[in-house]
């Protein structure tokens, strides 16, 4: 048997590729510390944390926190709105970003060049938020769901990624070959191009679904109905201003509260809100990746 020789990296690169991983790693650890902390935090007891005693895993493990959360009614309420603002608004944004991305990368698009000047420079000006909020108020959708939906309908920057997947991925001989045989364009977006473009479209959902999932400054701006504010909303008004749903601490002793009860409370609510957006990701990483990739290159 002979041993296959193998060529050593050069003693300058193999330092350089240490550094690298030490580096890494403790990038990790300062990132990965925190949420390590909030997620011991919020299965602590409020003593325990207040105290000083958690550090890397629970310490009197109890569930007070969490029953507390999914006992309040103004949660599950935002949390409901979140879901509908998410999955409606993300439909939205997909749907036209692929309908105004898809004419513009067919080379026989009549005006296609004024079309994105005129949509970069909505990318460096902007009308500001005081005539937005006059707009939304004249068409009256102040407090209504739709004004969580239309002013960030869509988004220039995902246009343009888009606009470059489908001139890098779809062959114009496919579209060509598709018209010859009486394919209109619709028939041709909804049964080729899209089928074809999952990548981007994945890339694309998870982008727009964790813009709805974590905004609340549109909500803060144009609702006033409590029945209409998303989950954002509702934990600043938790975290932030400590205004506390009373049914969350309903069922804690003055004493329990006094030692940090609403502090317990505050870390759980973070894991609650976070949840979501960590479930969703893993059914869209395969494609993620490849769409980010192919993407990246702006023609």
């Amino acid at each position: 048997m002979f041993k296959r020789n193998q060529i050593k990296d050069p003693l300058g690169d193999r330092i350089f590729m240490g550094f690298n991983y030490v580096f890494l790693i403790i990038v990790l650890l300062v990132v990965f510390y925190p949420l390590l902390y909030i997620v011991s935090s919020s299965f602590s007891s409020s003593r325990a944390v207040t105290s000083g005693q958690v550090w890397l895993f629970p310490v009197d493990l109890n569930f007070k926190a969490y029953v507390s959360i999914f006992k309040s009614s103004q949660l599950m309420l935002g949390f409901y709105n979140t879901i509908i603002y998410t999955v409606v608004g993300t439909l939205i944004n997909v749907a036209l970003t692929v309908m105004l991305a898809y004419p513009l990368a067919r080379k026989t698009f009549y005006g296609r060049s004024g079309i994105m000047i005129l949509m970069m420079i909505t990318m460096f000006f902007d009308g500001g938020l005081i005539p937005t909020y006059l707009l939304m108020k004249d068409i009256h959708l102040l407090d209504t769901r739709w004004a969580m939906w239309l002013p960030g309908a869509l988004a220039v920057f995902q246009v343009i990624v888009a606009k470059t997947f489908f001139q890098s991925s779809i062959p114009e001989e496919l579209g060509e070959a598709a018209e010859v045989d009486g394919c209109r364009d619709t028939r041709f977006l909804v049964s080729v191009v899209l089928p074809l473009s999952k990548p981007i479209l994945a890339v694309m959902t998870l982008m727009y679904a964790v813009g709805h999932w974590n905004a609340y400054f549109d909500a803060l701006i144009y609702l006033r109905s409590e029945n209409l504010f998303p989950l954002q909303y509702v934990l600043r008004n938790l975290l932030i201003l400590n205004a506390a749903d009373p049914a969350m601490l309903a069922n804690t002793s003055q004493q329990i509260r006094d030692q940090g009860f609403e502090q317990v409370l505050k870390y759980a609510l973070i894991v609650v809100a976070s949840i979501p957006v960590l479930i969703m990701y893993p059914f869209v990483q395969r494609h993620f990746v490849k769409g980010v990739m192919v993407g990246s290159l702006k023609g």
